[in-house]
């Protein structure tokens, strides 16, 4: 039971400085929340490919595979394999091949929600 619980106090603070660190981005700086966006996707994927992300990873489990980084982490894993499997053309299908569930439960859910909820603009 203690292990379980040291694992989500992991991920929880992990997890959570991430989102910290891009709410002060968001608040603090000119930055559209769409550039962060971008930005945590490209450092995930950059973190994995120096080696850096993998041992985080490791360390807060989902805390570090959920926000957007994590993201980048799942893409640049599948252009790994995708590579070590079909080659060159993997560098094109790997990541997709890699991200493909969570792509598809966000497409699904969006739709799901757009259609049972009616949208309004903000005021």
């Amino acid at each position: 039971m203690n292990e379980f619980l040291l694992t989500l106090i992991k991920a929880f603070i992990v997890g959570g400085a991430l989102c910290a660190i891009a709410q002060i981005f968001i608040d603090k700086t000119a930055l559209t929340p769409a550039r962060i966006l971008v930005a945590y996707v490209t450092v995930g994927v950059i973190l994995t490919a120096v080696g850096l992300y993998e041992p985080l990873v490791k360390f807060a489990g989902c805390g570090a595979t959920v926000p957007l980084t994590g993201f980048g982490y799942t893409l640049a894993k599948g252009v790994e394999k995708g590579v070590r499997q079909n080659g060159l053309i993997g560098a094109l299908t790997g990541g997709l091949t890699g991200a493909a569930g969570g792509i598809a439960a966000a497409i699904s859910f969006g739709y799901f929600f757009a259609v049972i909820f009616k949208g309004r603009p903000k005021n």
